[in-house]
């Protein structure tokens, strides 16, 4: 589980990225949308990559993979 996996400063950090970004886009709220951009961000922490910068850059990250998907599927 998450919660065991981490310290109680990586979980803060890994909330207030995936919020972060999430607040700054519309649609944010979607579940799926969520879940990729936190699926993404447990990947970086997992990888020892704990700062709020390094976990907002791959939730980042996540966005732009799907929207590049996004654009060859239309």
């Amino acid at each position: 589980m998450i919660l065991e996996s981490f310290d109680r400063r990586t979980l803060a950090n890994m909330e207030a990225a995936l919020e972060r970004i999430c607040d700054a886009r519309p649609g944010g709220a979607d579940h799926e949308l969520r879940s990729l951009i936190a699926d993404s961000i447990v990947a970086c922490a997992r990888k020892g990559q704990t700062s709020i910068g390094a976990l907002t850059e791959a939730g980042e990250a996540a966005l732009a993979r799907r929207a590049i998907s996004d654009r060859k599927q239309a």
